[in-house]
């Protein structure tokens, strides 16, 4: 049971579980804690914080208090709810952590060690905000400017790793790290030319070279402080990294790279690829895992997918499989950040073709939860480029017997083909040319 208290009931032993004010005032990196001595309760107080909430299935109860006083959500008359409430929450999250990152990577670029409680409290803040909601917060950071870009793509490759930890299934404290190291992972920055970061064309040989030395020299900052995990450090170190052994700066490859460098690898691209940048402008979150897909040998193959059903975003062209057993090709949904439309076309169970349905993904609807990838070859399709051409077409121009004879094998022709959406944006621009 969670109870409000006021301090002069605290006592050693008590499990508190919220602090009433800013999560900035108090003295303790998480809101969430065990009282382990009367000197805690000392730093509340000094504080100035006169009441907290503390549950007593966690930590003891209070001895004093002749009548508990039970937590209930207050009644606000026209106060926002769910998703409209958590966006509310995300801005203030976003508009508060942009502050505190700019100071401490500000604090690095003078020398000054980090403090290491003050980025752990941000992780703590950004992790209950996209545990309440993973898509409040992460729509809300990838729409930032130019000038805070360094600061909120460390907030938002945090929230990305945080989310993509939890979807894996680690234990909270591994997520606390990886979200950490999510938050830091670009300190180096801070010792590499501004207009070189910011310059709106291509990098120099020289000024790549110059560019590619910020994991090191963020790892430099890293070991000036103390209390960062060892996680952090080695994703600072090789977020750069790629599966086949061509990043930087030791050509890892393969298992090579630890799980978390590799999860860091993909939030960084995708949030860099999501965002407006000196020499870019932001793609759609569709757009960005559609290029991603297709630029074989740089991520992890298996966590990409993953990732894609962290953030509910799949790209182009892919073909999955839906709990209800059923096979759907993802549809292009323009630049807007809508959910993923996707064109449902064969049955699994039957083993047969169906009339193709176009549906939205939903989290209310466990049936239509994407449960894996699949290859169309696998379950019969002859020809599937030309398959794939015609099913992500407009819906009214679809042809029944056109799909038939592509899956059976008997020859046909398409009039017309419709490429990638974002095909000719990728072949403009690739990964090697600006991820810095």
């Amino acid at each position: 049971m969670q109870r409000r208290v006021p301090l002069s009931l605290l006592r050693p032993g008590m499990f508190v579980h919220g602090i009433e004010g800013s999560w900035l005032s108090h003295p303790f990196w998480r809101r969430r804690f065990l009282l382990r001595s009367d000197s805690d309760i000392a730093a509340l107080r000094d504080a100035g914080i006169a009441f907290v909430t503390i549950d007593t299935a966690r930590g003891l109860a209070p001895i004093d208090e002749p009548e508990p006083i039970i937590i209930t959500e207050p009644v606000v008359a026209n106060a926002p709810t769910g998703i409209t409430a958590e966006r509310e929450r995300a801005a203030d999250i976003v508009a508060r952590t942009r502050e505190i990152i700019r100071g401490v990577f500000e604090g690095a670029r003078l020398g000054k060690a980090i403090d290491s409680d003050q980025v752990a409290a941000v992780v703590d803040e950004i992790s209950e905000s996209v545990q309440r909601n993973a898509y409040a917060l992460i729509g809300m950071v990838r729409f930032k400017s130019k000038d805070d870009y360094s600061y909120l793509h460390s907030v938002a490759v945090c929230a990305l790793m945080v989310n993509f930890a939890r979807h894996l299934g680690l234990p909270d404290d591994n997520v606390r790290e990886f979200g950490l190291a999510g938050l830091v992972h670009d300190i180096g920055k801070m010792d590499v030319p501004s207009e070189i970061l910011n310059k709106p064309g291509r990098l120099t040989d020289e000024e790549f070279a110059i560019a590619r030395l910020h994991p090191e020299r963020g790892c430099a900052i890293l070991d000036r402080a103390d209390a960062i995990p060892a996680t952090a450090i080695d994703v600072c170190r090789h977020h750069h990294e790629k599966i086949d052994g061509t990043g930087y700066p030791f050509g890892l490859k393969g298992g090579e790279i630890s799980l978390a460098a590799r999860m860091g690898a993909i939030c960084d691209v995708y949030d860099a690829l999501t965002s407006d940048r000196a020499y870019k402008d932001a793609w759609s979150p569709i757009e960005a895992v559609t290029a991603m897909h297709g630029w074989n040998g740089q991520f992890d193959r298996d966590l990409l997918f993953t990732f894609y059903q962290s953030i509910a975003v799949f790209p182009v062209g892919m073909v999955v499989r839906l709990r209800s057993q059923r096979l759907a090709i993802v549809l292009s949904n323009g630049r807007r950040a809508s959910r993923p439309r996707l064109r449902v076309f064969y049955d699994t169970a039957a083993n047969s073709l169906v009339d193709p349905r176009d549906i939205i993904l939903t989290d209310d609807d466990a049936c239509k939860t994407v449960i894996r990838a699949e290859d169309a070859v696998d379950w019969g399709a002859h020809d599937w480029p030309a398959l794939c051409a015609h099913l992500l077409q407009e819906s009214d121009k679809l042809d029944r017997e056109v799909i038939a004879r592509l899956w059976s094998g008997v020859e046909a022709t398409i009039a017309e083909t419709v490429e990638m959406p974002v095909s000719d944006r990728v072949s403009r621009w690739r990964p090697s040319e600006r991820l810095d």
